[in-house]
């Protein structure tokens, strides 16, 4: 499948300033992080020097459990509305006339929800690691500051993202009310994060080779995803309600 960096690039800049322009999503984006996050950086920041290891460490896995969520909860309520909210408000036909391919729709929308998310998290844990630092009790920096936590935070954000986008936007293409997309492509996120949850909360020893172990698993999910929602943005059906004939379907991709 050839790609043409251009036309993703125009489909970027279109979601991007549909984005800016849907405060909805704006203000789910900005306080979601802060819920999430509010009492068990209080739990964090109240613990003392004379608190056990194994007491702070259960409370930071708590912590870099709920980052982890952030690049999942995200992406979806930016990519649920992808193809869904554009088909109510009349703006989905003319982007699907142009010569642009599904596989550069789908590159072009993906980045548009994954990049903002993305630094959403980045931000929010590069915050919580300077927070932690300065205020917090030196036994929660010292399991805080560790190589396995820190590659589980930067490698899993964007594998997490990836299939958050892949599975919401496969509903968002089949889905004929935003709200149903947007509940819908939450609970489909969610499978992978398990993976991530078994390392965070050390039911498998977190160390780097289990990181990657892991990570290398959500990428062959991520692959399937983005597979699957490519099959499905058919842009014939989209338009007119009907699936293009299989010869039309491979010369449109």
């Amino acid at each position: 499948m050839n790609i043409d960096p251009g036309r993703v690039r125009a489909v970027f800049r279109k979601e991007a300033r549909q984005l800016r322009r849907n405060r909805a999503i704006v203000v789910t984006m900005a306080i979601l992080p802060v819920l999430f996050l509010t009492g068990p950086m209080i739990n964090i920041f109240s613990l003392t020097a004379s608190t056990s290891s194994s007491t702070a460490r259960a409370v930071v896995d708590s912590v870099l459990l709920l980052m982890l969520i952030v690049p999942v909860i995200l992406p979806a309520a930016i990519s649920s509305y992808s193809v869904v909210g554009e088909r109510v408000e009349g703006t989905l036909e003319p982007l699907l006339t142009t010569p642009v391919r599904r596989g550069e729709v789908m590159l072009g929308k993906g980045l548009a929800a994954v990049l903002p998310a993305l630094a959403v998290t980045y931000v929010l844990y590069v915050l919580f690691v300077v927070a932690v630092r300065l205020w917090a009790a030196h036994v929660v920096f010292t399991d805080v500051w560790q190589g396995p936590p820190i590659l589980v935070e930067v490698l899993f954000a964007p594998l997490l993202a990836t299939w958050s986008v892949c599975v919401s936007m496969a509903i968002s293409v089949r889905a004929t009310d935003v709200r149903v997309a947007q509940q819908l492509s939450t609970l489909a996120s969610l499978p992978p994060l398990g993976l991530a949850v078994l390392i965070t909360l050390r039911v498998i020893a977190p160390t780097v080779l289990s990181a990657v172990a892991i990570g290398l698993a959500i990428v062959v999910l991520d692959c399937l995803a983005g597979w699957g929602a490519a099959t499905m943005l058919d842009r014939e059906r989209l338009i007119v309600g009907r699936r293009a004939p299989r010869r039309d379907r491979s010369r449109a991709a």
